[in-house]
């Protein structure tokens, strides 16, 4: 017995060694850490219970025979952040690059597979060069099932990828299938075709960060949804990350005890709108004048930065926030914002994450480049996620909200459950000017002093029309508060709408077919 337990102690200890002592020295040389050093950063002490640690591939072509290490380069298995449980996969760049092979990818669909028996979220360490060449189609198997997997579980157990290294070929799919994605500047990078298939292809020069890195798909594709600067912050902000989201799509989100007042009703949003309506202000102070101190997790924070998306809490309760930055393009929405908010919105309605949404938008950016790009089909995301979404919806209308922009922010013609407004609101087929243009333009024309008539007129609509005691007295506003209010409201409407019931049967469908 005791040469038995010698063995199993000398096979965990080769275990560690991964792809070879080498190869560990040169991936740190690299300002990259291994797998079993991440893991251990990112789960609780001694908490890993790892799954088929000791799988080795089967493949004897092309001199595979003679290297093979325990694990196959990738560890799986079980384990708590903050004491809550997490199934975690992490790819180990030490041998053979990290390459997805038969038996590598069969031990991440495992992960997948025990994670939706349990109803547990999943955790991805990517750092892969892609599909192992030399295991041919097996490989391109073993991705295909991780993709189908992948597609099981959304919307059922939260997935979270995290790109500590290169993602290149048929590893970038299966992080774009899941909830959100992490990279780390410098080291990451993502992409279908490296530098050299660009440069052959089309002559074209770029470096592996110009072509996918952090920054490019943090600001530019939209890809990634946090980048942080090192793997030591990267493993903080995923756990922040969970510190907010439900288990599974069964659970409820955790609450946890604010330090913040649920009274504290902050006098300076009563002087946030500019008096003069084309001037912008920040969303970021109203948003901080909100939700609890310190509790705004941004998502997207670099990419379409004219519409704001993340986690906050109100009193504890985790909520999904949506807003328009005045700051930037005047809040329009395009092809992008329309994009990242209703991505947000459909992960949030699908993990029982109220959503509260901050109004101010004065329509879609206008242009042939947003027309020609499908702006129409984007947009339209917007109305078809908040219209399938069930969770408790709230809106407030902090100054403009114009058109087809005032129906797609979760107005109440696309079931929000409660809207508000600030006496500042402007809810209008269109702006007061495009409009004065239109309603009197005979007026104008004969105008002498065309300039003076165009205020006057302006503010006429302003006073008659675009105000939101018009929408009110209809009940498309449910209620109008002071700035200052508005935190102490949103705490009470939300609690009493946490145990919300559709009234409306929905029509029986496999799935609508949303404008993707």
């Amino acid at each position: 017995m005791r040469h038995e337990i010698e063995k199993l102690r000398e096979m965990r200890e080769k275990l560690k060694e991964g792809g070879g002592l080498e190869k560990i020295v040169e991936q740190h040389k690299k300002g990259k850490l291994t797998a079993r050093e991440r893991i251990e950063l990112l789960l609780d002490e001694n908490s890993l219970v790892e799954f088929n640690e000791f799988v080795v591939h089967r493949c004897t072509l092309f001199g595979m025979d003679r290297r093979r290490a325990l694990g196959d380069g990738v560890i799986t298995g079980f384990g708590t952040i903050d004491g809550r449980p997490v199934l975690v996969y992490a790819q180990d760049f030490t041998f053979m690059g990290g390459s997805v092979g038969e038996m590598h990818a069969k031990k991440i669909a495992e992960v997948y597979r025990v994670a939706l028996k349990i109803g547990v979220p999943v955790i991805g360490l990517i750092d892969s060069g892609g599909a192992r060449i030399q295991e041919g189609v097996d490989s391109l198997k073993g991705y295909g099932e991780i993709f189908y997997l992948n597609v099981l579980a959304s919307g059922v157990i939260p997935q979270i990828s995290a790109i500590v290294g290169p993602a290149a070929g048929g590893a970038v799919y299966s992080p774009a299938l899941q909830d959100f994605i992490f990279m780390v500047r410098d080291i990451s990078y993502m992409f279908l075709t490296g530098p050299k298939v660009v440069k052959a292809a089309l002559g074209e020069t770029v470096t592996f960060q110009e072509l996918g890195g952090a920054d490019i798909h943090g600001s530019k594709s939209g890809v990634a949804h946090f980048v942080v600067d090192s793997e030591e912050e990267l493993y903080t902000e995923i756990k922040r990350l969970l510190s907010y989201l439900p288990l599974n799509n069964m659970d409820d989100p955790p609450v946890v005890k604010s330090n913040d007042d649920p009274e504290r009703r902050e006098e300076r949003l009563n002087n946030i709108i500019p008096s003069e309506p084309l001037e912008p202000y920040d969303i970021y102070e109203v948003i901080e004048g909100i939700f609890d101190l310190d509790s705004f997790l941004e998502v997207h924070k670099d990419f379409a930065p004219n519409a704001v998306v993340g986690f906050a809490r109100l009193d504890g309760i985790p909520v999904g926030v949506v807003a328009n930055q005045p700051k930037v393009y005047a809040g329009c929405l395009d092809i992008d914002s329309s994009d990242k908010i209703s991505r947000f919105v459909m992960f949030c309605n699908a993990f029982n994450i109220p959503i509260v949404t901050l109004v101010d938008v004065p329509g879609f950016l206008p242009g042939t480049h947003q027309e020609h790009g499908g702006v129409i089909r984007h947009g339209a995301k917007i109305v078809y996620a908040y219209s399938i979404a069930t969770v408790p919806k709230l809106t407030v209308i902090l100054r403009k909200a114009y058109g087809g922009g005032y129906i797609a922010m979760c107005s109440s013609h696309l079931g929000a459950d409660v809207v508000l407004a600030w006496p500042t609101a402007e809810i209008a087929v269109m702006g007061p000017e495009g409009a004065a243009e239109i309603v009197y333009k005979r007026e104008l024309r004969k105008s002498e002093d065309r300039a003076t008539l165009l205020e006057k007129l302006m503010k006429k609509y302003r006073d008659e029309i675009a105000n939101p005691y018009v929408a009110a007295g209809r009940g498309y506003v449910n209620s109008i508060i002071e700035p200052s209010e508005t935190r102490p409201t949103l705490i009470r409407l939300l609690k009493l709408l946490m145990n919300k019931r559709e009234l409306m049967r929905r029509p029986p469908k496999k799935h609508g077919i949303p404008p993707l």
